[in-house]
């Protein structure tokens, strides 16, 4: 579910939310952490923020209130308010998660399964969703009700228990009646409208069977409580009652509110996705001003043209062009490669990737809805709604069974009628109603989420987390596995794999003093030289005259000795020959590595090598997997050399570089229109619309949020190995 910390993002947030409890106060008030009205004098949450009080719908808003006020009543909530996506606008298209043709302005149930729509264009909205709540309080008055009624009806059955038998049989129908009422009317009421709105539509689905059943058993039981006359004598039990189902139209509503329950929580969860990728996008620029001052903006405003200012550490708010400034940007959400790329005026930056240690002026190009991050919002949104074969299934089967169910009803019912002993009426009223109550479907309702539940633990113990009951039930199925390369084939961050020293200069010495001049550098790959050498236990030793150069590297002067490291340029410069490390060099970067030449006293001492390394069980993992008949497939935005590197020593034949988010998606859409079941494992933003458009997506549990909530299984370790023992897991489950 997503994190009940970020609602500091919460578009209702500021002072206008906020309201004194007063003689003069309106009847209801707006919760100013999720929106919701709420009638201060009901509530039994409140707190008091800089001499004001404020009202909350329930305790879980209260607490986030009372954790961070500021974020939604100080500056921080104006600056959300202003530019995030408000939870509702005026004219919102709403559609149905299972049948995504069913669109229409505002919120309502879907005609054809009565599902509650949910907005097509999701926000950053965290607050508790409404539906939810109504459905969660629902279900547990109607259980606290129907527990006493199954006792009442069923106890004297149980050891235990002989007190029931002892409730004189008249008295126990009207308390049965008395309880039956308000969960059947009240809890269960929603059924009934959607049963309504099914026959309305001429769309009949579980609801209308749920509401014939529930409702018929319901309906008999108050005849058989206040019109027993009605009644054939051969009916009446032992004390010369008509047995009521009081306690079956109870439960059954309960069980139904269960999976209601549950359901909106799993469809909470899949929001979640796309709330992480929107929280990811800055909520205000720094727009330039009359080419002098800077003037913050909610990224809102930003227009196309305007000159953004884009400081160091900060994230770059819209797509653009840099035309001032060089650094290098860490493009990893997007492109999924490890290493930050150099930026320089005419170069090409993304929204929302996160820039390093020099300042940019950037010209906006896109913004609002044509932004990269924008597109793979949609493309996540759009993929999450995209329907299963399963669910089309269902679908077809409740278009049949439920028109069958009642067929069978009336069918005996005549037959009653017209061939039953008397009084013929009465029996066959009695047999259409049993065969309404026997075929609502309430086992279903439990039996798959009994199973599911079982599976889902085991999983866990076993270090795979399994979001959804399809993803269970789909992975043994699998035939084809796209794997994102950097964090889920390899470790995901640079490491210094090799130092090479030439001849008058030793590993220690070569890794040390580049470390040393390093260690004052902002360079992305800079920390990865300082952290080898620490982990080596080299001293680092104080830099004098130290000087960056951007797009070569550094140098300066350690105890005395002048040292550089860089790329070949920064040696060219000073005038030091490296052409005779050109080759070896060469052969580093086919493997996939970055190659930082070092020089000492003047001279070419040896080459520090940084890359990413494979994870130590990616190799086993994917040999098991390709002996189970599983097609590998590399998918990934790195370089290509990079990516052949990589696949060369996995023994991958099939490879995809360079490969945008959406070419991502693509690639997915195109496996399974082959027929295939693919499952997609990465742990990047750019994963994100991929892992919701394959039939399984696989987020590794060291990779982002993001990737997490688009994906239908989480690997805890991020080890692949687990993919192996989630096939073990589907198989034993089914």
């Amino acid at each position: 579910m997503s994190d009940p910390h970020a609602a500091h993002t919460h578009a209702h947030a500021g002072k206008s939310c906020c309201h004194h409890a007063d003689v003069n106060a309106p009847a209801t008030v707006r919760d100013p952490v999720c929106g919701m009205s709420v009638d201060p004098l009901k509530t039994a949450h409140h707190a008091e923020h800089a001499g004001q009080s404020y009202h909350f719908c329930s305790g879980r808003c209260r607490e986030k209130f009372v954790a961070n006020p500021e974020a939604y009543v100080g500056e921080t909530a104006k600056h959300v308010a202003t530019s995030a996506a408000k939870p509702e606008k005026p004219g919102a298209i709403y559609t149905c998660p299972m049948h995504p043709q069913v669109r229409q302005i505002g919120p309502g149930s879907c005609p054809i399964c009565g599902m509650a729509l949910e907005p097509v264009d999701v926000t950053t909205s965290t607050g508790p969703n409404a539906e939810l709540v109504d459905m969660t309080r629902r279900m547990w008055i109607g259980a606290a009700l129907a527990l006493p009624l199954a006792i009442l009806e069923m106890g004297s059955h149980f050891p235990g228990l002989p007190w029931v038998s002892r409730v004189p049989p008249a008295w126990s129908q009207w308390i049965m009646f008395a309880l039956a009422s308000p969960v059947v009317l009240w809890a269960g009421w929603p059924f009934f409208v959607r049963a309504a709105d099914s026959v309305r539509h001429r769309s009949l689905n579980m609801f209308s069977l749920i509401a014939l059943g529930v409702g018929a058993a319901y309906l008999y039981s108050l005849a058989a409580v206040f019109a027993p006359g009605w009644f054939p004598a051969d009916l009446k039990d032992m004390h010369g009652m008509i047995p009521a189902y009081f306690e079956a139209g109870a439960v059954i509503t309960v069980l139904v509110l269960v999976g209601q329950v549950l359901e909106l929580r799993a469809r909470e969860q899949t929001g979640g996705a796309i709330r992480a990728l929107l929280n990811l996008a800055p909520k205000t620029a720094r727009r330039i001003r009359d080419g002098r001052e800077d003037e913050e903006i909610p990224v809102d405003a930003v227009r196309l043209g305007d000159l953004l200012r884009v400081r160091p550490g900060d994230s770059v708010p819209v797509d653009g062009t840099i035309i001032e400034g060089s650094s290098a940007v860490d493009e990893s959400m997007v492109t999924g490669e490890s290493m930050p790329i150099e930026k320089a005026n005419g170069d090409v930056v993304i929204g929302g990737t996160l820039n390093g240690a020099g300042g940019l002026v950037v010209r906006a190009d896109k913004v609002g809805t044509d932004t990269m991050l924008a597109r793979i919002v949609r493309m996540v949104a759009d993929a999450q709604r995209s329907r299963a074969p399963i669910q089309r299934l269902a679908d077809l089967v409740s278009s049949w069974f439920v028109p069958a169910v009642i067929l069978v009803a009336a069918l005996a019912f005549a037959a009653w009628l017209v061939w039953g002993s008397a009084p013929s009426l009465a029996h066959a009223i009695v047999a259409a109603v049993s065969v309404l109550i026997i075929a609502c479907p309430c086992a279903l309702g439990l039996a798959t989420p009994m199973s599911i539940m079982v599976g889902v633990g085991k999983g866990a113990s076993a270090g795979v987390l399994i979001k959804n009951a399809e993803a269970l039930e789909r992975f043994e199925k699998v035939d084809t596995l796209v794997v994102d390369k950097t964090g889920t084939l390899t470790e995901g961050k640079p490491k210094v794999v090799a130092v090479r020293a030439l001849a008058g200069f030793d590993e220690a010495t070569v890794l040390q003093l580049g470390a040393s001049l390093e260690q004052a550098s902002e360079h992305p790959l800079a920390s990865a030289i300082v952290t080898n050498a620490s982990d080596r236990g080299l001293d680092l030793r104080p830099v004098a005259d130290f000087n960056s150069l951007t797009g070569m590297g550094v140098r300066g002067s350690i105890a005395g000795r002048p040292v550089a490291i860089g790329n070949q340029k920064l040696l060219a410069a000073a005038g030091i020959d490296s052409s005779h490390l050109q080759a070896e060099a060469d052969k580093l970067r086919a493997e996939g590595a970055t190659v930082m030449f070092v020089a000492i006293d003047g001279k070419a001492a040896g080459l520090i090598v940084v890359a990413d390394p494979i994870k130590a069980s990616t190799p086993s993992a994917l040999a098991s997997l390709a002996q189970d008949g599983v097609r590998i497939v590399m998918l990934t935005g790195d370089n290509r050399v990079t990516a052949m590197a990589v696949a060369r020593q996995l023994g991958l034949s099939e490879v995809e570089a360079e490969v945008m988010p959406d070419q991502k998606h693509a690639v997915i859409r195109k496996l399974r229109a082959e027929g295939r079941v693919v499952a997609m494992a990465g742990d990047g933003v750019n994963d994100a619309p991929a892992l919701a458009e394959a039939d399984i997506g696989i987020a590794m549990g060291t990779g982002t949020e993001v990737a997490m909530h688009s994906a239908g299984v989480t690997l805890v370790k991020g080890d692949l190995a687990g993919l192996a023992r989630a096939r073990t897991l589907s198989r034993a489950t089914m």
